[in-house]
């Protein structure tokens, strides 16, 4: 009987480099099926795909099309982005211990049935890290600040960048694992839904992460005193925010799904407070958000609409009341430093393509004296990550409400926006860092 073979190049590296998946050993023209296995978070995680071996008997996932199975054309990564989760529901990508690896057997098998004697199946392993050798994870419970620093393996000093959550809260930390993995002192920094922290993001007092700024600038001493400041969604809106309130403290603003305004705490709100409450506290004023006065806003779009709810059909009644938008604006023109907005045009959780043209357009009107760059990725959603993560559960119970909504995008323009805005990001921040050479406050 012949023999399969499988094989995956490099078979153990960082989470964010694409592989090369081979199989060998089959008849010219067979039928094989490919399929994948990874354990996250302690529950199995599986896709599959078929493929016609070419003339030599080789199926080489860079060239070949998946003809049937979880996801079709040539994608070299496609069984990992394209797994779904054996018991539904969970959407955890990774391990509670970020610095345990990612471990995928992939297993090629003959197509039952064709008539034509069957190879053995064969398989292989495949590691995916967030961290590196040598990345160092450290606990942070100090300054009255709760979060995780990573310090690259390499001697310093290494630019900064601090990570923040949206509305789902607790702490980053496999970005900031990654981060860490390419020569980034990172940390990610909690605001709620943390140890000794609020389980609710109302009220949060924006003090609190200028003073996790300062404390990561005394800690690490970054190279040339560059810290970035990292966020998605609400941690989109709130680098936006912190990068105008505190200018002279950032160094660079990557907003993933952000909005351009200030908005009130929604989802994440403590019901004591309610979904139309402050989030934002500064010098213990509330600022005024999108939804306070507004004539225009209503939540029956989400409340009412047909399932999955999508909370941006709210969002965009609020946009409606320019005089609301213009009160809750974020000064984005305040921020001296470069600025990456990330969007997608299926965002169901609110209009960030939007919301990004609104702070590009502003950026422009005033001729910002940094750069400016955004991507808008086409039928993508609202959970814009690295690459090489599964992307088919779009659909969720959220963290604090429990309300179910989706935040849309197809999978697969899902995983073409983790791959190209990962990519966008580490350009992005190289090239912030090799123009910041000089301190903004002795400036």
């Amino acid at each position: 009987m012949p023999n399969f073979a499988i094989s995956a190049t490099p078979a153990d590296a960082l989470i964010d480099v694409p592989r090369r998946i081979v199989v060998s050993g089959a008849l010219p023209g067979e039928p094989v099926r490919v399929s994948s296995a990874t354990v996250r978070h302690g529950v199995e995680w599986r896709s599959s795909a078929c493929f016609l071996a070419d003339a030599s008997g080789c199926v080489d996932l860079s060239m070949s099309p998946a003809i049937d199975g979880d996801y079709q054309g040539i994608d070299p990564m496609g069984l990992l982005w394209s797994q779904q989760p054996a018991q539904p529901g969970r959407r955890d990508n990774f391990h509670a211990d970020v610095m345990a690896p990612l471990e995928t057997t992939l297993t090629v098998s003959a197509v039952a049935d064709l008539g034509i004697e069957q190879c053995r199946p064969a398989s292989t392993r495949l590691v995916q890290r967030l961290a590196a050798e040598g990345v160092i994870r450290r606990e942070v419970r100090e300054a009255g600040l709760v979060g995780t620093l990573f310090l690259p393996a390499t001697p310093g000093p290494h630019p900064a960048v601090m990570i923040v959550n949206g509305s789902g809260g607790g702490i980053n930390e496999p970005r900031a694992a990654l981060y860490a993995s390419r020569g980034y002192a990172a940390f990610a920094l909690a605001y709620f839904k943390a140890p000794g922290l609020s389980d609710y993001i109302s009220n949060t007092p924006l003090e609190y992460f200028e003073r996790g700024l300062d404390w990561l600038r005394a800690e690490v001493r970054p190279q040339d005193d560059f810290v970035a400041i990292s966020g998605q969604s609400r941690g989109g809106e709130l680098v936006l925010l912190l990068g105008a309130t505190f200018p002279q403290k950032v160094s660079a603003v990557l907003a993933y799904v952000p909005s351009a305004l200030v908005h009130s705490g929604q989802n994440a709100a403590d019901p004591a407070v309610g979904r139309e409450g402050p989030t934002w506290l500064l010098r213990g004023q509330p600022l005024p958000h999108q939804w306070q006065g507004n004539r225009s806003a209503s939540w029956q779009p989400f409340d009412d609409g047909p399932a999955p709810h999508r909370h941006e059909l709210a969002m965009l009644t609020a946009l409606e009341d320019e005089d609301a938008v213009a009160r809750a604006r974020i000064p984005v023109e305040r921020i001296a430093a470069p600025v990456l907005l990330l969007s997608a045009t299926d965002d169901g959780s609110w209009p960030s393509s939007i919301y990004c043209g609104m702070v590009a357009d502003k950026l422009a009107e005033v001729g910002h004296a940094w750069p400016v760059l955004w991507r808008n990725y086409a039928n993508a959603g609202h959970s814009i990550l690295f690459p090489f993560v599964p992307t088919t559960q779009t659909t969720y119970a959220h963290p604090v409400s429990g309300r179910i909504s989706t935040g849309g995008g197809e999978p697969s323009a899902n995983a073409r926006a983790d791959l190209d805005s990962w990519q966008q990001a580490q350009q992005f921040l190289r090239d912030a860092v090799s123009k910041h050479t000089l301190p903004k406050e002795k400036a």
